[in-house]
């Protein structure tokens, strides 16, 4: 049966399916193999590190340490061809879950399948790494033992010398102390691909190579002058042909029976077939294996080495995410987004053709640009503007013209190492999510302020949970008080953060974090459950003709909960306040357009007596005609048409407005409370106007629990 009839027919068993993978990878693997086994008994060697290649595929936790044990295992089978690792990554990448899927989600497994192949090439880079080092260490010992036989074999026996020098797998050459080669053995003939007797004769000095490190002539100009017995360097070499050739070199002193310097003996290991692997695996460690471009390692070498850079040497990055590109992979899947992503990784890089430009991937949609020199600070906006003008034109994905877009954030600055590499990606982080902000599409410079501001706003998201359980909010309240005697009606909660860094800080810097990351659903339930308690306590102490009332703030992401009617009905039975002394205030923004399964809840609360008022009331532009089926007992009125009042006379257009919203409350049996009232006159022009109960710094300003008790025994004594 061929490979391909796996795929069709009656489907075999998982062991005889394994077979066949290992059958397969056998077959690309043979060839490469220095090995006195038969292929079929090379095929019984990789059967069970097949097993084990599925065993890890349907693992339900990835081990990446079982993976790179079986690139391991490769070298210890001796499968070391720079060759072996790309056919091995091949056949896993082709057949490993075609024949060891065992019909599991393919997109799963072939995930699964892309970590075993990265791990298994870590795998086998570090053994081979393991491997070199060990034979680096024989051949060091091999030159000492060289160096010393060939001493030796100069002094007593030139048979012994020989047999030792033609023998040997290194290449080996004998120079006087001018560099002039006097002998080589057939091992280093071949090295270069040519005869011995075209290597006698040469100076070694003629074999430099533009890629020599200084240091290695400064070791041999040591050597030859007597100052130093021997070196060992890294060396690259011209063949004949042109090709170069790397080697790993040691270079020692012959001396004679006096000790003066004789002979320069030269052991050359080829190193070249493992220096191109390495480099190929360094490529694939450094660059994106979807788009081709650098990937955040190779771009954080980089941006690095630029802000290290002296302080006359400037840099400017430029930190790209798509707009909508979520949208793309929900609607079209990921192939097409990573079709799309390959386009746009081709445009973005003919936009970095400039010396000191690099683009890269740092992930997902993210891509990042950097350019360096004098000229940073003009450069990187015109890098910015053609980046945006790369993704002006649609990119078509099967058949379709997708619109792009992009949000870029600008960092340019000088180098001399005063800021890192993180700080400054992510102060292009912060400015690229400015730039979507404001409507995307666009780039925006990096602003040191809005950075902080945006640092300490992540802070004190990320600190929100915990502060709730350590308690570090606390309630104030403000009273509210009746306009028609000038008694206190009870009193509006208002929570506070007790920050241990930046002090005490007001809801309107909190609360919009605790919408966005949910957390203002516990918050809302402690700050009722307190307010309730507290309201409790007013009436045991009051002991007035009216108990005092308190009115607590609810969230549209409260309106919304669930558990809204439940949680307040649990918490009003334990603390036993009774539903008539408790309003929660709903903005008229959440309310608009709202249908009956929003209103639901509060139509039931206002149904067991508990009042909604509509707070903010003349802000959210609703149709007035609305109220008559909202579940409201109470209108608060907006700072906003108050604060005309403040002046002498009152702004006459303010007055109707009040005038005609109360008039309009009244007639659906509304009451109107009031916000903002600073003044005496105010409060005077409120009264006239028929307004019911009124809040301000005229009265009070929000303080602790005491201050409102305080004011109402005021009122009961003096009433």
């Amino acid at each position: 049966m061929s490979e391909a009839s796996a795929t069709s027919g009656t489907r075999d068993e998982p062991a005889d399916r394994v077979g066949r993978f290992a059958t397969i990878w056998s077959r690309a693997l043979f060839p490469l193999t220095a090995t006195s086994l038969t292929r079929p008994e090379f095929e019984k060697l990789l059967l069970p590190l097949a097993h084990r290649l599925r065993a890890a595929l349907h693992a339900r936790v990835f081990d990446a340490a079982e993976a790179r044990d079986l690139g391991a295992a490769l070298v210890a089978a001796h499968c070391t061809d720079p060759e072996t690792l790309s056919r091995t990554l091949d056949v896993v990448e082709a057949y490993l879950v075609l024949y060891c899927g065992d019909d599991g989600r393919h997109e799963d497994l072939a995930a699964r399948g892309a970590r075993i192949q990265h791990a298994m090439a870590a795998g086998f880079a570090g053994a081979l790494r393991e491997r070199t080092r060990t034979e680096q260490e024989a051949i060091s010992r091999a030159a000492l033992g060289a160096r010393a036989a060939v001493e030796r074999a100069l002094h007593v026996s030139e048979a012994r010398f020989r047999a030792v020098f033609e023998g040997a797998a290194l290449g080996i050459s004998i120079a006087d102390m001018d560099g002039v080669i006097v002998e080589a053995n057939d091992a280093l003939a071949g090295m270069f691909g040519g005869l011995v007797s075209s290597l006698r004769g040469t100076n070694v000095r003629e074999w430099a190579h533009p890629d020599d490190s200084p240091t290695v002539w400064r070791l041999y100009e040591e050597l030859v002058t007597g100052t130093r017995e021997y070196f060992r360097a890294e060396k690259p070499f011209y063949r004949h042909d042109g090709t170069v050739l790397w080697t790993n070199l040691t270079v020692s002193l012959l001396r004679d029976d006096r000790g003066e310097p004789l002979y320069q003996l030269a052991l050359l290991e080829d190193t070249t077939e493992r220096r191109l692997l390495n480099l190929r695996l360094r490529y694939e460690a450094t660059h994106d294996a979807l788009t081709g471009l650098p990937n955040r390692t190779l771009f954080f070498e980089r941006l690095d080495k630029a802000l290290q850079a002296g302080e006359k040497d400037r840099f400017g990055l430029c930190y790209l995410d798509l707009d909508g590109f979520k949208t793309v992979n929900d609607s079209l899947g990921h192939d097409a987004g990573d079709r799309l992503l390959v386009e746009v990784a081709d445009r973005l890089q003919g936009c970095a053709g400039g010396a000191g430009e690099i683009v890269a991937r740092l992930g997902g949609d993210e891509f990042v640009a950097l350019t360096t020199g004098p000229r940073a600070r003009e450069e990187v906006h015109e890098l910015a503007g053609r980046m945006m003008q790369a993704l002006a034109a649609p990119v078509r994905v099967d058949g379709r013209a997708l619109t792009v877009r992009g949000s870029i954030g600008i960092v340019e600055g000088p180098g001399g190492g005063k800021r890192g590499s993180a700080e400054v990606l992510r102060s292009a982080d912060i400015t690229m999510y400015r730039a979507k902000a404001a409507g995307g599409n666009r780039y925006e410079v990096a602003d040191p302020e809005a950075d902080a501001r945006a640092i300490t706003r992540h802070g004190l998201t990320t600190s929100l949970p915990a502060a709730l359980e350590r308690g570090e909010f606390f309630i104030e309240y403000q009273p509210l008080v009746d306009l028609g005697d000038g008694t206190v009606h009870g009193a509006e909660a208002l929570v506070r953060w007790s920050h241990p860094q930046h002090g005490t800080i007001g809801p309107d810097r909190f609360i919009p974090l605790a919408e966005h990351t949910g957390l203002i659903v516990p918050l809302g339930r402690w700050v009722l459950d307190e307010s309730a308690r507290q309201a409790r306590l007013w009436q045991e102490e009051h002991g007035g003709p009216a108990p005092l009332r308190v009115n607590v703030n609810l969230s549209p992401c409260q309106l919304q909960h669930p558990r809204l009617v439940a949680d307040t009905i649990e918490i009003l039975e334990r603390t036993g306040l009774p539903p008539g002394a408790l309003c929660l205030e709903v903005t008229e923004s959440a309310l608009i357009g709202a249908d009956d399964d929003l209103l639901k809840p509060l139509r039931r609360l206002a149904e067991m007596g508990v009042d909604i008022a509509l707070d903010d009331f003349g802000t959210g532009y609703s149709n007035l005609a609305n109220l008559r089926r909202l579940p409201v007992s109470v209108l608060k009125l907006d700072r906003a048409f108050t604060r005309g009042m403040q002046q002498f006379p009152a702004d006459p257009v303010d007055l109707k407005i009040v005038e005609g919203i109360v008039a309009l409350a009244h007639s659906l049996d509304l009451a109107v409370t009031v916000e903002g009232v600073e003044t005496s006159a105010q409060a005077d022009q409120l009264r006239e106007l028929g307004c019911d109960t009124a809040q301000g710094w005229y009265y009070a300003r929000p303080g602790p629990a005491a201050r409102v008790r305080e004011l109402a025994l005021v009122d009961a004594v003096s009433g």
